[in-house]
């Protein structure tokens, strides 16, 4: 029974250690927001968990446009990339099966995703490919 208040009296000053360091952490918060004000212990914790609840905040926002952001670099990276394909298939005059493959492959990507713009300078070599050549593009490697 003696070492019950020593147990409380140790917990009590963990608790204010804590506290006083969030004080000293936040102290630029707490004076934007009380300045010159003595601050209770319920108002340190209080204004710590709303200032965490902010950056939290802030955080998943940042978050969310660093996805849409990357997803929209990509689909603008692929489309130029098909873009360029395209446009080197078509200086080439003749047509062998694998470029025609190619194509067909080009097309089907768009098709499947119609969220990336592919603007090809010639459509009509896209439309030239016929149904029997849709079997897998053949690879050298």
């Amino acid at each position: 029974q003696l070492r019950k208040p020593v147990v409380e009296k140790m917990r009590r000053d963990r608790i204010n250690s804590s506290i006083e360091q969030l004080k000293l952490l936040l102290e630029k918060e707490f004076q934007r927001h009380q300045p010159n004000s003595k601050l209770e212990k319920a108002d340190i914790l209080e204004m710590t968990v709303s200032y965490l609840k902010q950056q939290s905040q802030l955080q998943m926002k940042t978050a969310g446009s660093f996805h849409k952001s990357s997803q929209f670099d990509f689909r603008e990276g692929y489309s130029r990339c098909l873009q360029e394909a395209f446009y080197f298939l078509s200086l080439h005059k003749v047509r062998t099966e694998t470029q025609t493959k190619l194509l067909s492959h080009f097309q089907k990507s768009q098709a499947a995703a119609p969220e990336v713009s592919f603007c090809p300078g010639n459509a009509s070599a896209l439309k030239q490919v016929s149904p029997k050549d849709s079997s897998p593009l053949w690879r050298p490697w």
